[in-house]
């Protein structure tokens, strides 16, 4: 069943079995300082033995601290965390996946008392500091080393985390870089920051893809929105880039009336795929609650993307790919759209875990967690 979507290929030179992609999902599963955690390791093996061809792991840091949303954020800015990360890298492809670690500068959404952005911006009651430009050369540098590490961990990809409202993606925003200087203004100025990353990640790691994750739009009035984030995914690969994975929103817009009740579609992003697909040559990976595989495959066979990202739906119920392709969709445990334990639990510092899992299982988890 669904011949599109188990239908092998190639990304950055690579080749995926399948169509079928882990998207990165934070669950606060690392340790206390970002470090590799048992809970971790299990967590990512379990989902790379699903069948998905490629796993991108979440958000690991290029700046412990200032560019970390909390305590238990990866890290990938130090040699010290070469160990760990090369442990991560092991347990998913042993399971027969591909491997991609995503790097990230959390931006004005650090959980610094002052975080680092394009520009003085008020965020949940703190201000940011706008970046100087040594500060910006040393943040590109920082994106470099990071992605240095990943492809010295063993690693099959990189991506860099453009989406979500962090760095990256505060300098594209209008909304949120008011920068008077050549890195603000009009969106080729805006742009020059995430493409001097580009640029400078593939020139440290060399014959290594480098994904992106990507806003298409912020869902915010005056926002980024889609007549320049496909010009700006143009630009992206133009620059090289080996995918772009889509994605709308951002902190401040996810838990708008509007947005939640629009999150509990079945794919309630794919429209965004689509719209960038149109504009770029390099593979499209597409996610938002892309439930069954009727659903998934018609995505593929319509034209909006090449990839289908999985991430709670994954997560709820790791059996996902085998049911689908047996044609069990009615077997799958599925992620309930009212429910939003697992983000409560990650906002309060602690593992998020489903409710639709048997209570074994969350005990499990529970006794794992320190």
């Amino acid at each position: 069943m669904y011949p599109r979507l188990f239908s092998p290929i190639k990304v950055g030179g690579l080749k995926l079995k399948n169509r079928l992609t882990m998207a990165p999902l934070y669950l606060g599963y690392a340790g206390e300082g970002g470090v590799v955690s048992p809970l971790l390791l299990e967590h990512y093996r379990l989902m790379a033995a699903s069948g998905v061809a490629l796993v991108v792991v979440e958000n690991s840091t290029v700046e412990h601290g200032l560019g970390s949303v909390t305590s238990r954020t990866l890290r990938a800015d130090t040699d010290d965390n070469l160990p760990g990360l090369e442990q991560l890298a092991a347990v998913i492809k042993q399971e027969g996946a591909l491997a991609c670690l995503q790097i990230n500068h959390a931006g004005r959404f650090a959980g610094a008392a002052q975080p680092l952005a394009p520009s003085v911006v008020e965020t949940f009651g703190r201000l940011s500091k706008a970046l100087a430009k040594p500060e910006i050369k040393e943040t590109v540098h920082r994106f470099a080393a990071a992605a240095r590490r990943v492809k010295q961990a063993g690693f099959d990809m990189v991506e860099l985390h453009g989406g979500t409202g962090y760095l990256l993606a505060q300098f594209i925003s209008p909304r949120t870089n008011r920068r008077p200087d050549d890195y603000g203004g009009p969106l080729a100025n805006r742009q020059k920051f995430p493409l001097e990353v580009v640029a400078a990640v593939k020139e440290a790691v060399g014959e290594f893809p480098v994904g992106y994750r990507f806003l298409a739009d912020e869902w915010l009035p005056d926002g980024l929105q889609l007549t320049e984030s496909r010009q700006f995914a143009r630009a992206l690969a133009e620059a090289g880039v080996a995918y772009l994975s889509v994605m709308g929103g951002t902190y401040e817009s996810f838990f708008l009336p509007e947005i939640v009740e629009k999150s509990k579609r079945a794919g309630y992003m794919v429209d965004l795929a689509a719209a960038i697909k149109k504009a770029v040559d390099v593979p499209v990976i597409t996610a938002g609650r892309l439930t069954t595989g009727e659903v998934a495959e018609h995505v593929l066979a319509s034209g909006q993307a090449d990839l289908i990202g999985l991430a709670r739906v994954l997560w709820a119920d790791p059996d996902w790919p085998r049911k689908v392709r047996q044609g069990k969709d009615d077997e799958i445990l599925t992620c309930d759209a009212q429910c939003d334990t697992c983000t409560q639990l990650v906002m309060r510092g602690l593992p998020a875990y489903c409710v639709r899992w048997p209570a074994a299982k969350r005990r499990g988890l529970k006794a794992k967690f320190k």
